[in-house]
Formats: C-alpha cells, sequence, structure tokens
C-alpha cells in the first residue's frame, strides 16, 4: 500500500474546527491538493499526512504559532472617522482595503465610533488553535 512520502502531491479532504468546535472551512466533497515541500499549507498538515495512506483519516491539532501566528496589537489602526464619506456607513466586521505606506492591506473594521475606527489587519484566524479532521484522497509521486 502506497504511503504519501516527502515530495508527493497529495490530496486531502478535512474540516477545519476552532477550539469551540465551530466549523472555520471544509473542503465540502472537493479535496484541497498540495505538494510536500512546497509550502503550500502550514508545516503540521505536511508532517501529518506524511506516512499516509488513501483512505486513512486522522485528526491534526495545528496551534496559532504554526497557523496564522498570534494575534497582534500593531496590527490594529485607530483612524478618525472623517477619513470615511460621511453618508458610508461602515459595518462591525466589514472587510476593506485600505492603502498604507504604498501598499493595499486587507482591514477588518472593529469598532466604529463618532470621531474614530477602529480596523484590524490580522487575519481571522489569528490566535486561534486549528483542528484539521482530515483524510488522504490520493498520492501522485
Amino acid at each position: 500500500m502506497r504511503r504519501v512520502e516527502a515530495g508527493d502531491t497529495v490530496s486531502i479532504e478535512y474540516i477545519g474546527t476552532l477550539d469551540n468546535g465551530q466549523i472555520f472551512h471544509s473542503t465540502d466533497g472537493t479535496p484541497l491538493t498540495f505538494t510536500l515541500g512546497a509550502d503550500q499549507v502550514f508545516a503540521a498538515l505536511e508532517t501529518a499526512v506524511l506516512g499516509m495512506a488513501v483512505g486513512e483519516a486522522r485528526n491534526v491539532l495545528v496551534p496559532a504559532t504554526d497557523a496564522y501566528g498570534p494575534r497582534r496589537e500593531e496590527n490594529l489602526l485607530r483612524v478618525e472617522r472623517s477619513l470615511f464619506p460621511a453618508k458610508r456607513t461602515l459595518r462591525i466586521g466589514e472587510k476593506l482595503q485600505i492603502e498604507l505606506g504604498g501598499e493595499l492591506r486587507q482591514m477588518r473594521v472593529r469598532a466604529v465610533e463618532e470621531s474614530s475606527v477602529l480596523l484590524d489587519g490580522n487575519h481571522d484566524l489569528a490566535g486561534c488553535d486549528l483542528t484539521f479532521a482530515l483524510q488522504v484522497c490520493g498520492i501522485e509521486g
């Protein structure tokens, strides 16, 4: 029986959950395909599938530090409300693209006050430990 080795291209199906059981992503019948060693997925996922065979399943915990990292205060930005059009309704959780230092960054609105808006540039899953219930669907060497 063929087992996953370094350099193989692997297809997996998975359900990703947070500590509270909330699903953050699922392949939903469309496998994720990646090549081991090509830095296409978290290193912990690559390590987890090494040695697995097609049809084999496993739960994998990826700590926040090995996933999207910790939430960082320096990724929070408070800006004046006047920088947005007066009639523009800003909603908590809304994603915006903001130009900072000549590059576009995606930020999420975290708070809207009368004179200021708090924007968050952290990844939505930063600071979260992630659990993947995964199954190997295919191996190509």
